[in-house]
């Protein structure tokens, strides 16, 4: 998901480092490194937000609706929630609303 900078981020949550880990792997073996240090800059710079009560939910229904895997769905309320586009080369989320598809054969 496309984050928004912030001035003074707060600490990131223990489990934040997975996304960039698992970004950082793939980003290693098809791109090279300059990009896994592109990449990890400007997640420095990304907003980390609570899984609340209200977000699960939400999360839940879209789960339901378009057939999403919990973890997507989160990230697809996530996005609807603050209004923000996801960025992604899953095709799961090829053909929903505010995503913005890159084929990984491009």
């Amino acid at each position: 998901m496309v984050g928004s900078p912030l001035s003074g981020s707060p600490a990131k949550p223990p489990g934040w480092r997975s996304i960039p880990l698992e970004l950082s792997k793939w980003l290693a073996r098809e791109k090279d490194e300059e990009a896994v240090d592109s990449f990890i800059a400007y997640t420095a710079t990304c907003m980390v937000v609570s899984l609340d009560t209200t977000l699960a939910r939400r999360a839940a229904e879209i789960s339901a609706a378009h057939k999403l895997a919990t973890a997507d769905a989160i990230i697809y309320a996530t996005a609807e929630r603050h209004d923000a586009d996801i960025l992604t080369c899953d095709a799961h989320f090829k053909d929903l609303e505010r995503v913005i598809y890159i084929d990984k054969k491009d």
